[in-house]
């Protein structure tokens, strides 16, 4: 539903077939059929059960791939709550998230965005980079964030209290902040916030072992290289090689690729351009394999 939200353009906009049977889904559409894996590294599972419960929204704050989202879909799964996610950008609206007036046939009806519907339905709504966002939308979320609980809908004069499931989580990457994005104190205050990092070696080395089907070996040296390329951080890196990309590297594997060409496709190119940087990665590349 998301999707075809950001493709509109105006308050007011046709209907076709297919975007009334995504609407008519309603909820049911954002619940989890089977359990996302996801290995806890600190006393974050409870922390986040804990924070539903007392109904306090919850801030994610951690470097790119390194399991935020899997963590909110483990945890949506876990809790047996439908998750909305919302991947921020510098085009969203506050109509984006809260609805808008639509046209079906002769008629104009009103349709809830995915915040609302969240926020009616008792969902997880997860803001996925949330200071990528302009900062007049973010401002629609600071009622929901505090002890009332409430989402104004400017275009229908109403005011609505979110159901006792609802929960707000936003995520962010601290080493992207700048002084044209950054998240205001006056919205970082109003979360609970649970810290993200890289995975400890033994625990990393499992995760890839398992999501990406390869045997311990290939694992363990992906970890290697993963720990050597984390070390290039503000050394010409600007991002350390996520777990994610370690993963995609033992995919590849996996599926015949040599790994030197695996680890070129899934960990050189993504992380940088410049080709001495990408020749010291070679490096540590043929030295692991």
């Amino acid at each position: 539903m998301y999707g075809f939200y950001n493709r509109l353009q105006d308050d007011t906009l046709a209907l076709n077939e297919k975007n009334v049977k995504v609407l008519e889904q309603g909820i049911e559409q954002y619940r989890l059929k089977d359990e996302p894996y996801y290995a806890e590294i600190n006393g974050e599972i409870g922390l986040f059960k804990a924070a539903a419960l007392a109904r306090m929204p919850v801030m994610l704050k951690g470097p790119t791939g390194c399991g935020k989202t899997r963590f909110v879909q483990h945890m949506a799964y876990r809790l047996g709550r439908p998750l909305i996610t919302i991947a921020c950008h510098e085009d969203l609206t506050a109509s984006d998230l809260v609805g808008r007036y639509l046209l079906k046939g002769g008629e104009t009806i009103w349709v809830d965005g995915p915040l609302t519907l969240g926020v009616k339905h008792g969902a997880i709504v997860y803001l996925d980079e949330i200071v990528e966002a302009r900062k007049d939308t973010t401002v629609v979320i600071h009622p929901l964030s505090d002890d009332r609980r409430l989402l104004a809908i400017e275009k229908k004069g109403q005011v609505i209290e979110a159901v006792e499931d609802f929960l707000l989580v936003i995520s962010y990457n601290p080493g992207y902040q700048t002084v044209l994005k950054d998240l205001k104190q006056s919205t970082k205050q109003r979360f609970v916030g649970i810290e993200f990092t890289y995975p400890p070696r033994d625990l990393e080395a499992r995760i890839i072992e398992r999501e990406a089907g390869v045997d311990k070996e290939v694992a363990t040296s992906l970890v290697k290289l993963g720990e050597k390329a984390r070390h290039l951080k503000n050394h010409g890196l600007e991002e350390g090689v996520s777990t994610r990309l370690l993963i995609y590297a033992g995919d590849l594997i996996r599926k015949g690729i040599a790994p030197t060409a695996a680890c070129e496709a899934a960990v050189i190119c993504p992380i940088t351009d410049d080709a001495d940087m990408q020749r010291s990665l070679r490096e540590i590349v043929s030295a692991i394999f």
